[in-house]
């Protein structure tokens, strides 16, 4: 499946994402063609969590917009306006 062309929004919040569940999706998404933005509700770095205690990474969030004039969703996915 291609997703070339598409614009796709990933969203996170600031703490306490499991890794797993942001950077797998992420990952698939940006394998497949798309242009990916991590939207969360404030812009900066978002901290991810492994399991209930150990950290993980840390990421950029892109965009800062939890809106519905900014996002819709549709079949189950969110999407980029």
């Amino acid at each position: 499946m291609t997703l070339e062309g598409k614009k796709i929004a990933v969203l996170i919040a600031p703490r306490g994402t499991e890794e797993a569940e942001f950077t797998k999706p992420k990952e698939a998404v940006e394998a497949a063609g798309a242009d990916v933005t991590v939207v969360g509700i404030e812009v900066g770095e978002a901290k991810t969590n492994n399991g209930d205690l150990d950290p993980g990474g840390s990421y950029d969030v892109d965009k800062a917009s939890l809106n519905q004039s900014s996002i819709r969703s549709g079949r189950g996915v969110i999407r980029a306006r």
